[in-house]
């Protein structure tokens, strides 16, 4: 058996970068379903900054914003607006994680590092990664706190009253970067010579383009699989595709979306829609095709029609899936939810359907 050069466990959570982490949180809380769980800020005598926990099922968001100018991350925010500054891994040993990195040619930005407090003691080390988003190598197998040093527990009711529809999202399925044109395999070569990932699938622009634009895009994975980081280049078409309006708009490579795995996406669907989540939609000529491109599958078409789910089938078996439309001004970060029957798949099938619906919304910002 090939031997896993640097165990990653899972995605611990991701670290967002933004204008107003109390504002912010209260989104999440309200239109994800999130509970918010902890918070450091001036009153936990943390000075530059303050974040927010949030939590659903096995899925944690860290929101944290500068408290002035001076903050060194600060200039982040008239760059790329809101955004994802760190997708953290957990890790079995950080010290041992982060030199066997270095020496796979990572570059080290902070190194092993121990926070302490009376609950214990918390650990992690962190990497450049594709533009100036982040990996952090960390460890709370000797911390017993709520989320590591500097956050306190924050009441769950402290956005009072609870009046969002909570949403069933379990697990991050996986993360999408997007890089500049001609750098996708150096970024696929990047996961592979650093962290020990393989190549799972690779989409080139005849499976992924409209009559206007094209992108190609490659999926890499840990190990153990329970890491899957699709990376996303524009390729040469007559029009401007998702990616580069992306890269325009959020000024350099980062992470397009992420993908939250739900064991009951029409349930989920009707809760975020109740939350006032806007998603993109096909046309109905899209469902009318369905029966016969996918075959049987568990669930009524007539309600996933309804809904905008979108459904795609592979060798093992069958994946639903819808995308949300950005959840900021700029057009950048958005979210997908996922459910799967068996398939690894991404949604192949679905992709000239939904980059059709995405060109529609380009085409309304003026920015196709």
């Amino acid at each position: 058996m090939k031997t896993d050069p640097l165990p990653l466990r899972r995605i611990d959570h991701i670290r967002f970068f933004v204008g107003n982490a109390r504002q912010s949180a209260y989104f999440y809380r309200n239109a994800f379903g999130f509970d918010v769980i902890a918070y450091a800020g001036l009153e936990t005598r943390l000075k530059h900054e303050a974040g927010y926990v949030l939590r659903q099922g096995h899925i944690t968001f860290v929101l944290v914003s500068p408290l002035g100018p001076d903050h060194p991350e600060a200039k982040r925010l008239i760059e790329h607006g809101d955004g994802v500054m760190d997708i953290a891994l957990e890790v079995d040993n950080v010290q041992v994680a982060y030199e066997t990195a270095l020496q796979r040619k990572a570059v080290g930005l902070v190194p092993p590092t121990l926070l302490e407090d009376e609950h214990g003691v918390y650990e992690y080390a962190t990497i450049q990664a594709y533009g100036d988003t982040t990996h952090t190598f960390m460890s709370r197998d000797r911390y017993r706190g709520v989320f590591s040093p500097g956050y306190l527990p924050l009441d769950a009711d402290r956005y009072s009253p609870k009046t969002y529809h909570t949403a069933g999202l379990a697990v991050i399925d996986h993360v999408v970067a997007n890089v500049e044109e001609g750098k996708m395999d150096d970024w696929v070569k990047f996961y592979q010579d650093v962290l020990g990932f393989t190549q799972l699938v690779h989409f080139d622009d005849k499976d992924i383009s409209t009559e206007y634009s094209a992108l190609m895009s490659k999926v890499v994975q840990s190990g153990h699989g329970r890491i899957k980081f699709p990376i996303n280049e524009p390729a040469r078409a007559r029009r401007r595709s998702q990616i580069e309006e992306y890269l325009q708009f959020y000024h350099g490579p980062g992470v397009q979306h992420i993908a939250l795995a739900t064991k009951d996406i029409i349930g989920s669907v009707r809760a975020l829609r109740a939350n006032d989540v806007s998603f993109l939609r096909v046309p109905q000529a899209y469902y009318d095709a369905l029966p016969e491109r996918i075959g049987k599958i568990d669930e009524d078409i007539r309600e996933l029609a309804e809904l905008g789910i979108l459904v795609d089938r592979d060798d093992e078996g069958y994946m639903l899936q819808i995308f949300t439309k950005p959840v900021g001004d700029r057009p950048t970060l958005f979210f997908e939810i996922i459910e799967r029957h068996g398939s690894r798949s991404f949604g192949k099938g679905n992709f000239k359907a939904l980059f059709e619906a995405i060109e529609r919304e380009q085409d309304r910002r003026g920015t196709l």
